[in-house]
């Protein structure tokens, strides 16, 4: 196992790399010039030139990239902005700030919205798909079957703005959609995230629901499924010690990957609920050319893409003991 994840490691440095690479390139070489939009209106070449060297986008694009990356490790100095620690992913063009710190401001709304959402798509989502594959053909999977491809098809930014209007504004069940940090009072955390959670989770559960159905369909049917049962094992334990984590395996696969996703920012769940978290901040970056913002949230979001699929391969050696790590 310890060199599996040395190997992983070092395996997702390179790919980090590379996409830093690549996406620095496609930012920094696109038609729009930064620097001409930060120095205003009334823009000279002498000024022009000096906001370059401010911003530290005077040099040609791969010094530019050299210095973007030493940051990382040594830290970087910047005519306008003076030091700026390791890790340094750089200023924002925009507001002035290290890049880093801002992210860091916004992440614990996104890990908040990604954790929250899924656990409840998780519990929901896999527990009425193996429900249904219980119930196979019955009424319950029928139901089951055709709720998922419904909600599904739904869309984050309709159904956002109708759980507000019924459960917000005409029931009062729940509050308006808001983010209390978690250290501060957690009930009012929970309370302010339930309707974005629920929002969120809607679609994912849909997914989880006929995806855990169908492995588990399919698993009952495996011969050492049919085995078990033959040996007179009880159907509970047929069911969950070996169908169940038989037909885990795709599911915790897919689960890496969402959950890696939401944790680089839900763009329209956030922005749906004007939710200040990394999927905002992203926009934002778009809408002001602000590259070093979001060059910094696109590498946190492959970051933590990567991070969850070397920990998918590893949680799939606890799962399925044919698995094995070498």
């Amino acid at each position: 196992m310890f060199r599996f994840l040395i190997r992983r490691t070092l395996g997702a440095a390179v790919i980090l790399l590379i996409i830093s690479a690549i996406v620095f390139v496609l930012f920094y070489a696109a038609p729009r010039d930064p620097a001409r939009i930060a120095c205003g209106k009334v823009c000279t070449p002498e000024t022009l030139a000096l906001v370059k060297k401010n911003l530290g986008i005077n040099h040609p694009l791969p010094v530019q990239y050299w210095d973007w990356l030493k940051g990382l490790f040594v830290g970087r100095d910047y005519a306008a902005f003076g030091n700026c620690k390791a890790p340094c992913l750089g200023y924002s063009f925009q507001n002035r700030e290290p890049v880093l710190s801002t992210i860091m401001d916004r992440f614990p709304l996104t890990i908040s919205l990604a954790i929250g959402s899924s656990v409840v798509f998780l519990v929901f989502g896999i527990g009425t798909g193996m429900l249904a594959a219980v119930k196979q053909g019955k009424t319950l999977d029928k139901i089951a079957s055709s709720a998922s491809l419904i909600a599904s098809s739904m869309q984050i930014y309709v159904i956002g703005v109708f759980a507000t209007y019924l459960l917000v504004d005409q029931m009062h069940w729940l509050d308006r959609a808001n983010y209390t940090p978690f250290t501060d009072n957690p009930a009012k955390w929970a309370q302010g995230l339930l309707v974005p959670w629920l929002v969120l989770s809607l679609i994912f559960t849909a997914n989880y629901t006929r995806m855990t159905r169908s492995q588990m369909v399919e698993t009952l049917s495996e011969d050492y499924v049919r085995t078990a049962r033959a040996k007179g094992l009880s159907r509970r334990t047929v069911f969950f010690r070996f169908a169940w984590r038989g037909a885990m395996g795709p599911i915790v696969t897919i689960f890496g990957l969402d959950l890696g996703t939401l944790l680089g920012g839900a763009i329209i769940t956030e922005s749906t609920f004007s939710l200040q978290g990394l999927g905002m901040l992203s926009v934002k970056a778009v809408s002001t050319n602000d590259l070093p913002m979001l060059l910094g949230v696109v590498m946190v979001a492959a970051a933590a893409i990567v991070v969850f699929n070397i920990i998918v391969d590893s949680v799939y050696a606890l799962i399925d003991p044919r698995v094995r790590l070498a």
